[in-house]
Order: structure tokens, then C-alpha cells, then sequence
């Protein structure tokens, strides 16, 4: 084994741009923060206790319907992400710096990265009075519900340690392992995996997935659930907490049907933390009672049910209409009337430009068109076989092509993006119809697969390599057919399932060698450009509002020790450990 400390092993990799690289064989490291930090200590608040009750905005769940299962992201609410559930480490995806230990302090892969070790925190509790131990932490990797495809097992050496094991090398895997998968009760979970239920849309569902979890959620994160009702919940602070027990007493999340109302309680001071499109960050930070990040980092992009194997109708099924309808979109334009240039160009290849730029093979496009061309569109669908109608509209057989783009309402920078594709789809062609729907309409659809188009957010990889989105988003082993909602962990809503690319991002997963990766992404990255299961539009701004005034500890330009978004699993919940009276 290679033995030694992640800081410098971190450090080289920002060197590299990657910190995916050097997890070289048999590297092994504590996680320490700042310059040395101690790995075991808490991620203890600096400030003072008080009982003044911080309000978050839950985003437009409303009304709010009490569900605090990790497996069902569809319908999960915020506080479960981090503030009551926890991962094993916290990766910060605006630093390039060593991930924040939280139930694990350290790990170790084997030589060939075919086995990783985890050393876990001791004496933490779960809120209900139970001990954590590395049975939870197995059950959490190995349930029917949660295990990844690329596990070959979990096993507790110790109550403190778990050994995992792959088939084959998982250097790429070890952010998933880590960071991504949040903890929960063997002892509560267990006695739920025969559960059975209905989705939204009254698809049947078995399993973890089919609890809601809604009456007090047993974790090991900083608050406990308090009081639900359709207009907002509650959470107290955890007493028994292992980071000690947080300054704030407690929270209160409430549900607002739209981006405006949410703006109009949170310039008049009635909101404390709030992650939304702003047009006018100014006009709330003026005061000084506010802070504000934008950290642009996730894909806006066309949700597009591209693949009719899977069970995907509607004309976007055809990659020439999804090739049209690319060239259709004026980003320009979009960035500065829906997203007020606060957005940043997105690459067509999913690596962030600026950070992940090595990434990009030769011969692909860096960055996606910024302005429309209707010619070229045009000549795509011609070359199909489509034809114009008296109406000036694309079609075949003497149907029109017709695509409904849905936004959830009150995201106005998305139901502004979509009314903008609308309007452009129209130059070259293609009748596309703007329209709104409900959020947990936006979230059945989405995970079912019952739509044609939907705006929406790609989840920005948290450290310096594009293959977690490649993987999560557009391979097969994370997507179902249409109407099997989309488990625990599964992001590929466009049903897209491409042999090539599930091969390469596979090779992918199991090199540390930096020439095959990118030979691997080349080959991903040229069929994403050519079939556009997802149309890329901008990288979004993410901006959070903050009382600066009335707290302390949060993530700042000067200290960006986490991702701020209120909603961010599961960077949140050590926000929420950290927060505290100023």
C-alpha cells in the first residue's frame, strides 16, 4: 500500500485539474481541512446559540407533502439531504480542496483499486438513541434499493470499519462512494423494504422507494424533523449530534408556489436562505443585510425522452428533430433575457469550461453555438424527409412536428427559457409549445419518463472530471423503461442507453491512467455531440441569498468551504452544522 495524507495528494491534483487521477493505486489518506485540521473534530459552528428561528425556502413544493426518504428523490424534501441523513464526506464543488469528513475520517483503495477501506467516525448516534455502526453503513450500500451496479460487496470488518469490493478497478467510483450516498438506519430502513405505493402519476411502487418516511425520520445529521403541514415543516436541532449540537434551535422550511413571491419574502427580510434566480441580486443585497454567492456549476439544459426503445414517444425521439431544434436555440439571447447574463457558455461535452477543459477531445466542440441557425437547422430536417406544412412548420405524412416543453411554475428563469425556445423553435420550423406545470408534476414526469420536453438541471460533477455526469446521466444502468420510475441515484430521464458509451464510460471507471480516460471521453463525448439525449443551454447561475446580518458561518467568496445552495444535497447539511447567531 501507498500510505500518506490526502492533503498533499489533493494538492497535486489541482495542480493536475483532476482529482480523479491520483487516486493512484493503493493511495490511502485522511481527510483534513483548512491546513492540517484534525480529521475526527466536528464541523463545530463558530458563533453564538440562538433561538431565533432560521427560515429557508423549500423551493415550490406546495403544497408540501411530508416525505424525508433519501430513495425517493422525486418527491424528497430538502432538510432529508444532508440535514437529517449524512454521506461519508462532504466534496466541495466550487474548491479544489480535500473533502470534509463526516461519518467516514479516511480511506484506502488497494493496489489494483478493486477494494477501498473506510475508517468511520465513533460514538455517533442516531437521533433516535441507537448507535451508528458499519452494519449501517453496508445496508445503506447493499439494500436492494440503493446498491450500485458497480459494487461487488460490502462488508463490517469492525463496527468502525467497512471493506468494499468491485469486480473490477473503481478509482473513478470513489466521489460516488463517498460523497454521494447518504447513510440511513439499518434497524428503521429494514423493516420497510416491502412497503408498496403509487407515484403521482399512479405507477405502482415497491420497495424503499414506496415510504415517505413522513413521521419522525431517525438520522445522524444536525436537526430532527419538528412539525409538517401543506404550508411549510419544522426541525429542531439535534441535542445527541456528533458535530455537537447546532447554534440554530431550530428551522422552518416553507413552501412558495413561485420564484416572485419567494423574492418578494426575501426582500422584505421574512426569508433567511434562499437558493433562486434573482434578476436583480442588488436590489436584495443593498441593505447589508444579505449576502450572495453565484456559483455557476450545473448544465441548463432540454430534457429530451430520446429513446424509443425505451419507451419514449413523441417526434423528439428522432435525432434529427434533436439535432434541429440544437441549432434552433440562440443561447445569447437566452442568457440575457431569461437568465440576465448571469449564466455561463455550457460545453456540448459536459466538462466545465474553464475547469475541466482538458477533458475535451480533439475535434469536439468546446463550447455549444451561441447564436441560432435556422439554415442549418432547416437542411437537418430536410435531409430527413421532413417537410414545410402552409403553416410554415416542419413535418412528415402531413403531421406537423408538435413537442410540449414543460418548466415547473414559478421558475421564471426557466419558464422565460422556454417561452425564448418557443419563439426561436419557430424561425426554423418546429412547433414547440411553452408551458407549466405543477413541481411535483415537473418531478413525476421527469422520473417516470412520461414527457417530450422539460427544462432542466444536470448535476455538476464536485470535483475537476466530467465522468460522473457521464455515467449518472447517460448510461444505461441508470435509467428504467418509460413508466418504471427512476430509482435511487438513476439521472439518465432521457431513457438514453448507447452501447458505446456504457462500454467507454465503463473503461473509464476502471483506469487511473489519464491517456486511456480521455480516449474513453472521446468516444463518449462524440456520440452526446451527434445524438443530444440532453440539448445543452447554459451553465446556470446558482445564486444563494444569505442573512449575513443575523447569522454567521456561511459559505462566503473569502471561506467557500461548501456549495451553498439550500437545496444542495448533501452540502447543506454542513451548512446547516456550521450556521450559527452572529
Amino acid at each position: 500500500m501507498i500510505r500518506g495524507k490526502i492533503r498533499g495528494r489533493w494538492l497535486a491534483a489541482a495542480a493536475a485539474l483532476t482529482s480523479v487521477t491520483l487516486l493512484a493505486a493503493g493511495c490511502s489518506g485522511s481527510a483534513e481541512g483548512g491546513d492540517g485540521g484534525d480529521a475526527t473534530s466536528a464541523p463545530a459552528a463558530e458563533g453564538q446559540a440562538t433561538d431565533r428561528e432560521l427560515v429557508v425556502w423549500a423551493g415550490s413544493q406546495t403544497p408540501i407533502t411530508p416525505n424525508f426518504n433519501p430513495y425517493n428523490p422525486a418527491a424528497v424534501l430538502h432538510l432529508a439531504n444532508g440535514g437529517i441523513y449524512e454521506p461519508l464526506f462532504v466534496y466541495n464543488k466550487i474548491a479544489d480542496e480535500p473533502p470534509t469528513p463526516m461519518l467516514g475520517l479516511e480511506w484506502e483503495w488497494n493496489e489494483d483499486g478493486t477494494e477501498l477501506t473506510v475508517k468511520l467516525r465513533e460514538g455517533v448516534q442516531w437521533n433516535d438513541g441507537e448507535p451508528f455502526t458499519a452494519d449501517d453503513v453496508v445496508y445503506s450500500f447493499t439494500n436492494e434499493t440503493a446498491k450500485p451496479p458497480y459494487l461487488k460487496d460490502a462488508k463490517a470488518s469492525d463496527d468502525t470499519t467497512v471493506v468494499f469490493t468491485f469486480d473490477g478497478p473503481s478509482f473513478t467510483n470513489e466521489f460516488a462512494m463517498l460523497g454521494s450516498t447518504l447513510i440511513v438506519p439499518k434497524h428503521v430502513f429494514s423493516e420497510h423494504e416491502k412497503d408498496s405505493g403509487e407515484d403521482g402519476d399512479g405507477n405502482a411502487l415497491t420497495g424503499l422507494v414506496a415510504w415517505a418516511n413522513a413521521e419522525n425520520p431517525v438520522g445522524t445529521g444536525p436537526y430532527m424533523v419538528n412539525t409538517t403541514s401543506a404550508a411549510a415543516y419544522t426541525a429542531k436541532a439535534n441535542p445527541s449530534y456528533w458535530g455537537g449540537e447546532p447554534k440554530i434551535a431550530s428551522l422552518r422550511y416553507i413552501g412558495i408556489d413561485s420564484n416572485q413571491s419567494a423574492e418578494d419574502l426575501l426582500s422584505t427580510g421574512q426569508i433567511d436562505w434562499a437558493t433562486m434566480f434573482v434578476p436583480d441580486p442588488d436590489r436584495i443585497t443593498a441593505s447589508g443585510v444579505y449576502g450572495y454567492l453565484n456559483t455557476p456549476k450545473d448544465p441548463t439544459v432540454l430534457y429530451t425522452c430520446a429513446n424509443e426503445d425505451r419507451g419514449c414517444e413523441g417526434e423528439q425521439t428522432d435525432v434529427a428533430v434533436r439535432q434541429a431544434l440544437n441549432l434552433a436555440v440562440d443561447r445569447g439571447t437566452i442568457n440575457e433575457k431569461a437568465f440576465v447574463n448571469l449564466a455561463k457558455p455550457v460545453s456540448p461535452t459536459y466538462a466545465l469550461l474553464g475547469r475541466d477543459d482538458k477533458w475535451i477531445a480533439d475535434g469536439m466542440p468546446a463550447e455549444a453555438p451561441q447564436a441560432a441557425d435556422p439554415a442549418a437547422a432547416a437542411k437537418i430536417l430536410e435531409d430527413a424527409g421532413y417537410t414545410k406544412d402552409a403553416d410554415g412548420f416542419y413535418g412528415k405524412d402531413g403531421k406537423a412536428v408538435e413537442l410540449t416543453l414543460a418548466s415547473p411554475d414559478g421558475w421564471t428563469d426557466y419558464n422565460n427559457a422556454a417561452k425564448l425556445i418557443e419563439e426561436q423553435a419557430r424561425e426554423a420550423g418546429l412547433k414547440v409549445v411553452a408551458t407549466t406545470i405543477s413541481e411535483a408534476e415537473y418531478g413525476d414526469q421527469r422520473f417516470s419518463g412520461k414527457f417530450e420536453l422539460l427544462v432542466g438541471g444536470v448535476v455538476g460533477t464536485s470535483i475537476a472530471d466530467p465522468y460522473q455526469i457521464y455515467r449518472d446521466w447517460f448510461t444505461g444502468d441508470f435509467t428504467q423503461d418509460v413508466g418504471t420510475a427512476l430509482g435511487s441515484g438513476e439521472w439518465n430521464f432521457s431513457r438514453y442507453d448507447n452501447p458505446e458509451v456504457n462500454d467507454a464510460v465503463q473503461t473509464a471507471s476502471e483506469t487511473n491512467d489519464e491517456a486511456v480516460k480521455k480516449e474513453a471521453y472521446a468516444v463518449v463525448q462524440e456520440h452526446l455531440v451527434e445524438d443530444l439525449p440532453f440539448i445543452p443551454l447554459v451553465v446556470n447561475a446558482t445564486q444563494t441569498f444569505y442573512n449575513q446580518k443575523d447569522y454567521t458561518g456561511w459559505p462566503t467568496e473569502e471561506n467557500p468551504y461548501a456549495f451553498p445552495p439550500a437545496w444542495e444535497n448533501p452540502s447543506s447539511g454542513l451548512v446547516l452544522g456550521k450556521i450559527a447567531g452572529s
